[in-house]
């Protein structure tokens, strides 16, 4: 027959089909998805297979504060007295050994070393060293793991960025919460496994691009790419139905679709149509569960008092925030935050500030908020940026137009709370100005295989196939960093 012919048959029975809860949709979703990536559980998660789940999972889900433009180590997690004591002086040649650095600042040699622009104070049984700048997240330095030997193989925002999300420094690779959807499903029909939400502070010029391909689902079937929620009363474009459209009406039209994309994907067989009706179906049951994720009318204001009174503003860090626990309390699995600002080349006290006033509150917060439900323990929570910010000075502290710090791949620290890290500790150390990794370094393939370890998963077997090749999030290499396992 005629497939055109038999869509008209079909239309004539949409009265039948429209009987059930969501139409001939989802059952054809089910059929189709079920023969894609990992094997499909009845619940919608997904059975890891024995051979990648070789570990009992210390976390189920990931909220990742990442801070887009790199903060700078020196000034607010490594306290380093001797930067302090060497303020104003050149960097020692042994320091710089030919490293490269931004084409602003070429060559290090004759830099002036530049102490920190806060004072350090102790915090906690634990005694972690934490700039004034951020006192809520050193009254939370117990619960804390710093790690503080980070470094990179990226000089510049953008491929530092796609490196630590994907593994590779070009663009085109599946991103960390992609792979972690592949892999894992969802826990949640009527929510994404994977979503993204941005902010800047206000009054800060950063000239920075969030790119999609950041939390982009690469040769992965694009189902698994992040879904950006925007500071909006309509949080995902598209999701609302257009003037004169009706729940109803929407619902028939989406079974209309689905069989014209069913019958496609039997004449092809392509994934990326069984995508595309998932994405239709995600949508239709989103314009319900995302509204009431978006209302925070419920929250009582103890909850709200801990993120600071930017919780009170839609798109703020703060917001994104609260926002992050509700969906992790809904079952999303990767919500990644993204906050830029931190690209202090000029102005560094004044940005600085305002950049550790918007997320300093929140971020503390937001561990405390997770702790008091219960969530913490299963709730691994990740801050910090695509690389650190030099020792030394960039610019004249004389001139008017401000002083700053450049890029810095070479030590830097971020942090990690819950989900299996071990709480109150510090891995690793840069040498005494903060230049170099010296002891327990941590390269960015092992950060990304400590994170799928705690989630339970072999990052050397979560592979996909594409142009002949086995790939992963960690490329080769990469090895857990056991030591930072509870």
């Amino acid at each position: 027959m005629n497939p055109l012919t038999q869509h008209q048959l079909n239309i004539n029975r949409r009265h039948f089909f429209g009987k059930s809860a969501t139409g001939i949709g989802t059952a054809a979703l089910s059929t189709l998805l079920g023969k894609e990536g990992l094997t499909a559980a009845p619940s919608g998660s997904k059975e890891i297979p024995d051979y990648i789940r070789q570990i009992a999972p210390k976390a189920k889900r990931v909220i990742y504060l990442f801070q887009n433009g790199a903060p700078t180590h020196c000034d607010l997690w490594d306290y380093k007295p001797k930067l302090k004591e060497l303020h104003n002086t050149p960097v020692p040649e042994s320091y710089v050994g030919g490293k490269r650095f931004s084409t602003m600042t070429g060559n290090a040699n004759g830099k002036l070393l530049l102490a920190p622009v806060e004072p350090f104070k102790q915090y906690g049984q634990s005694g972690a060293w934490v700039s004034d700048f951020m006192p809520h997240i050193g009254a939370i330095s117990d619960k804390v793991c710093f790690v503080k030997s980070m470094h990179t193989d990226a000089v510049n925002h953008a491929p530092g960025i796609s490196f630590f999300m994907s593994g590779a420094q070009l663009p085109g690779r599946p991103t960390m919460g992609a792979w972690l959807s592949y892999g894992l499903g969802t826990m949640n029909d009527n929510l994404p496994s994977f979503v993204v939400m941005t902010s800047v502070s206000k009054g800060t010029t950063c000239g920075q691009i969030f790119y999609d391909f950041y939390w982009g689902s690469g040769f992965l079937p694009t189902r698994h790419q992040g879904v950006k929620f925007r500071p909006a009363s309509d949080p995902v474009l598209y999701l609302s139905n257009p003037d004169g459209m009706s729940k109803p009406m929407r619902r028939e039209l989406l079974d209309d679709i689905g069989r014209l994309n069913e019958m496609k994907h039997q004449d092809y067989g392509d994934p990326e149509i069984a995508t595309r009706i998932a994405q239709y179906e995600m949508a239709y049951r989103m314009q319900t569960s995302v509204p009431e994720l978006a209302d925070i009318s419920d929250e009582p204001k103890e909850v709200l008092d801990l993120y600071g009174p930017g919780v009170h503003e839609s798109g703020t860090f703060a917001r994104n925030c609260l926002l992050a626990r509700r969906l992790a309390e809904r079952g999303t699995q990767f919500i990644q935050l993204m906050h830029a600002g931190w690209d202090q080349h000029r102005s560094l006290t004044t940005e600085l500030y305002t950049q550790c006033k918007d997320t300093d509150q929140p971020s503390a917060g937001l561990v405390r908020d997770l702790e008091q439900r219960g969530m913490l323990d299963e709730t691994l929570v990740i801050w910090g940026g695509e690389f650190g910010r030099t020792p030394f000075l960039q610019g004249n502290m004389k001139d008017r137009k401000g002083w700053g710090r450049d890029h810095h791949p070479y030590a830097f620290t971020t942090w990690m709370a819950g989900g299996g890290v071990k709480p109150g500790i510090t891995h690793g150390a840069s040498d005494d100005i903060g230049f170099n990794a010296v002891h327990d370094k941590v390269h960015i393939h092992d950060f990304q295989a400590t994170v799928l370890h705690l989630l339970g998963i072999d990052h050397e077997q979560l592979t996909f196939k594409f142009q002949g090749r086995h790939f992963r999030l960690t490329d080769v290499h990469g090895k857990v960093v056991e030591n930072i396992v509870s």
